[in-house]
């Protein structure tokens, strides 16, 4: 048996507060443009489909049933309960949270009281620049509380993530950026810019990688497939080798987030560069029954000791479900058939299995 005791959920976000009808939570489900095409549902998707294998029995309804039958009896719970039945039943004993974002999500202490968990912070850079931007009317005074931020933030903090390979593409300039163009670019952003307006500026954006480099706390940045309308050809993370290059031997590690489809690159990066990490969790939600195909094709290329789970989940409680479950089952089938080859022992098996699961994220990010 390959079961690993604890998972440590490196990257997700908080769930939403408000009770769900068939239309919003489908939109949580996968994120479109858009809902489904008439006659269509998104519960006709890998994740729906894992949903409903693996959530029904967590509230007393039995496995894959219908869609409709199942919200009914989450409502009957109503949505405190039903979430903290959910996030109990995934098995996640931590969450790295992601708060940056603006939707009405749990904070980290209320996902770690619902799910008997632990939890801890990561911050997003973006965000945090855009926070200072609303209450700093110069740019000396904006580029000096920035600083100042990203400072405190490390103070406790457990990693930093950035978006902007989403927001303008991977292929940054690797080095910082020179005093003056951080200068010009804060000018230009401020004068034009709205309360509220997101940070696309690449010059800006490049400051703000530097900044959270030089704070030794890990950095995690966003690739492969990300929200609706993102350039996937911009997010492969083959496009930030020259950045990785860069920070080679500086003491921050790179956590690479989300490289489905371009997962073998991340774990190529993850293979070449010691202080470069590749998660494998987003992608296994997204691929469903497929999952175990996607971890092996992880496995093929990076080194057991760089590869990191994590859900993604965002909103729903189900998706921490179906992050947990997907990769136990896909872990157990890859790791246990090449045990039942011969090819692996079963004592290293487990080992490798407890590394992925949590060990790898407890020594990266620091973890008791």
């Amino acid at each position: 048996m390959i079961d690993p005791p604890s998972l440590v959920d490196q990257y997700c976000h908080g769930v939403l507060r408000t009770e769900l009808g068939l239309g919003t939570f489908e939109a949580q489900l996968a994120r479109t443009e858009g809902p489904p095409a008439p006659g269509t549902t998104l519960f006709d998707t890998q994740t729906g489909f894992a949903v409903r294998r693996w959530c029904p029995p967590l509230l007393g309804l039995e496995p894959h049933c219908p869609p409709a039958r199942y919200l009914a009896r989450r409502r009957e719970l109503g949505t405190v309960e039903a979430g903290r039945r959910l996030l109990r039943g995934s098995g996640i004993t931590a969450y790295l949270v992601d708060t940056g974002l603006p939707d009405d999500l749990t904070d980290p202490d209320e996902l770690a009281r619902a799910g008997q968990a632990e939890a801890h912070e990561i911050v997003r850079l973006e965000q945090l620049a855009e926070q200072v931007a609303d209450t700093s009317g110069t740019v000396e005074s904006f580029l000096a509380n920035l600083a100042e931020s990203v400072h405190g933030a490390a103070a406790h903090a457990v990693a930093f993530t950035s978006v902007a390979g989403l927001r303008h593409g991977l292929a940054l300039a690797p080095e910082p950026p020179e005093a003056g163009e951080v200068r010009g670019a804060a000018g230009r952003w401020l004068a034009a810019r709205v309360a509220g307006d997101r940070l696309t500026d690449p010059v800006l954006l490049r400051h703000l990688l530097w900044i959270a480099v030089a704070s030794g706390l890990p950095l995690q940045l966003h690739a492969g497939l990300g929200a609706p309308g993102a350039r996937v050809d911009r997010t492969d993370p083959v496009l930030l080798t020259d950045f990785v290059r860069a920070t080679a031997g500086l003491g921050t590690d790179l956590v690479l987030l989300h490289g489905y489809p371009y997962h073998r690159h991340a774990a190529h990066l993850a293979g070449v560069f010691p202080h470069v990490y590749a998660d494998c969790g987003a992608a296994l939600v997204r691929t469903g029954a497929r999952a175990a195909t996607v971890l092996a094709e992880v496995l093929e290329l990076a080194p057991f000791g760089k590869i990191l789970f994590s859900s993604g989940a965002r909103g729903l409680p189900e998706l921490h479900v179906v992050g947990a479950h997907l990769f136990r089952e896909a872990l157990a089938r890859v790791l246990g058939g090449w045990v039942s080859e011969g090819a692996w022992s079963l004592d290293d098996a487990r080992r490798v299995a407890t590394m992925i699961a949590s060990g790898n994220a407890a020594r990266v990010y620091g973890l008791s």
